[in-house]
């Protein structure tokens, strides 16, 4: 198997408010947008969010997403620089994120903040100085 992720995929309890969030608030475009069912969005070379109901998701996969708390895992969008990173969470705020947390210095040495989308999928938007860090800028 190669060593890479082509589709990351989340499941949503309301597509309608996260086309209003991803797509009106913070202005991505969708590369599918199949209302009630999808929507995907080319995030980097060779690699789609999609964002799919819970109907789909268990009409496929089986059984229904565990629900409850925090989802344990993050999407990390990089930037480069500290002063990116604020601009970033203040427009997720703008688009109406919840739980926006401010930026702050790190143990690991870069710059982070969090916010949540509408179904608690946290986001950290960073400045990482470091080589890994910066080899996943465009």
């Amino acid at each position: 198997m190669d060593q890479r992720v082509s589709f990351i995929t989340l499941v949503v309890t309301d597509l309608d408010a996260t086309r209003r969030f991803y797509v009106d608030g913070l202005g991505w475009e969708p590369a599918l947008d199949v209302p009630g069912e999808v929507l995907m969005f080319p995030v980097a070379e060779k690699v789609v969010l999609s964002l799919w109901t819970e109907s789909g998701f268990v009409a496929e996969v089986g059984q229904a997403p565990a629900r409850g708390g925090v989802p344990p895992v993050t999407l990390s969008h990089n930037l480069a620089t500290p002063q990116g990173v604020d601009t970033v969470l203040e427009q997720a705020r703008a688009a109406g994120a919840s739980q926006v947390g401010e930026a702050s210095e790190r143990d690991w040495g870069g710059y982070s903040g969090y916010f949540a989308d509408p179904d608690g999928f946290r986001w950290e938007v960073a400045y990482n100085p470091g080589e890994i860090g910066q080899s996943v800028l465009p």
